[in-house]
């Protein structure tokens, strides 16, 4: 059998809500040893949670602990090693130094910073840092401390963000895969998701979840209009890109990307603008949220349908406001004539 150096520290059981956890003091030098990063989007494996490494980052980092510095706050680590794994008893943990046998879930600028500071002073590495070391996460798991952390802390890319959203919550609940799985969604291999092959996807999932967020919260527009169940928020917002997608398509430019304005942020988020400031109080006023009813509220004309060529040249905020303004002029359209109100 192969053999490993193992070290024993003095170490503290934890719970984070269903999470088990053990915290210690542990060399800098070993930590290295049996850390490896796992990048979301490009390591399948479970627990990848990562962005990919900043290098001006890992360059500030080095010079800060060269200034004689050092952090006091956790290092978060998963160990993913299935052959040996540490022993834990009351108080004490034994850990076999095997390489890449923890990923890091926090701290991995920190440590690639502590790597390159070793190299211009090998003291650094006898140095103890904090660690906080979790038995084989799933990605699931992982993805909540790692949001823990990260939506509290220094901000990470948006998309990233968004993506471990979809690991925390069921996928079967999850409404941004359905409208892009499903065969019969106008959304169908629209989202771009994290990690996805370049040309894969036109809407960043970022886009999507942020034009929907805070609208589908209790108390948000769709509790409002009484859309309170999952399934009928997800059929109402893909009625309502099917109504849309109905006249580009027949128009063949609904999968153009070069000319459908609603497979960009702006118009994308336009049209959500326009969707629940507007049509959904007509939809509901009608007691109907069904595609038909939307394609007719809408009325886009066919000879003259916006595209992105209408909004070259303007920026992002003010091509959403154009997207906005033309859906609601079309929707002033379906009101009925002077003559047929009663006063």
């Amino acid at each position: 059998m192969t053999q490993f150096e193992k070290k024993k520290y003095k170490c503290l059981k934890t719970q984070f809500g269903d999470i088990p956890a053990i915290t210690f003091t542990m060399k800098i030098i070993d930590i290295l040893q049996i850390q490896y990063v796992a990048v979301r989007g490009i390591d399948e494996e479970e627990g990848a949670v990562q962005r990919v490494l900043n290098k001006r980052r890992i360059n500030d980092i080095k010079d800060y602990v060269l200034e004689g510095n050092i952090f006091f706050n956790s290092f978060i680590l998963n160990w993913t090693d299935k052959n040996y794994k540490p022993q834990i008893t009351d108080d004490e943990i034994e850990i076999p130094l095997i390489t890449s046998s923890a990923q890091v879930i926090d701290g991995q600028h920190r440590l690639a910073g502590l790597e390159a500071a070793i190299k211009s002073d090998e003291q650094i590495g006898n140095k103890y840092l904090i660690v906080t070391l979790c038995i084989e996460l799933t990605t699931k798991q992982a993805a909540k401390i790692f949001l823990n952390i990260n939506t509290e802390q220094k901000p990470v890319p948006k998309s990233l963000i968004y993506d471990l959203f979809g690991e925390v919550v069921d996928e079967e609940s999850h409404a941004v895969n359905e409208l892009n799985d499903d065969l019969q969604s106008p959304l169908y291999k629209l989202i771009k998701f994290p990690g996805s092959p370049r040309g894969v996807g036109s809407i960043e999932l970022s886009t999507f979840v942020a034009a929907f967020k805070e609208h589908l919260k209790p108390g948000g527009t769709f509790h409002l209009y009484k859309l309170k169940t999952f399934d009928h928020q997800k059929t109402s917002i893909a009625n309502f890109f099917s109504s849309i997608k109905d006249f580009y398509f027949e128009a063949k430019i609904w999968t153009n990307k070069t000319k459908n304005p609603y497979l960009k942020a702006a118009g994308f988020n336009g049209a959500v603008d326009f969707f629940v400031g507007s049509l959904i109080h007509r939809c509901a006023e009608r007691g109907s949220f069904s595609a038909n009813t939307m394609k007719e509220l809408i009325a886009l004309d066919n000879e003259s349908l916006t595209t992105w060529d209408d909004l070259k040249g303007l920026d992002g905020k003010t091509a959403r406001k154009k997207i906005k303004e033309r859906l609601e002029s079309n929707l002033l359209n379906s009101l009925p004539d002077q003559s047929e109100y009663e006063f």
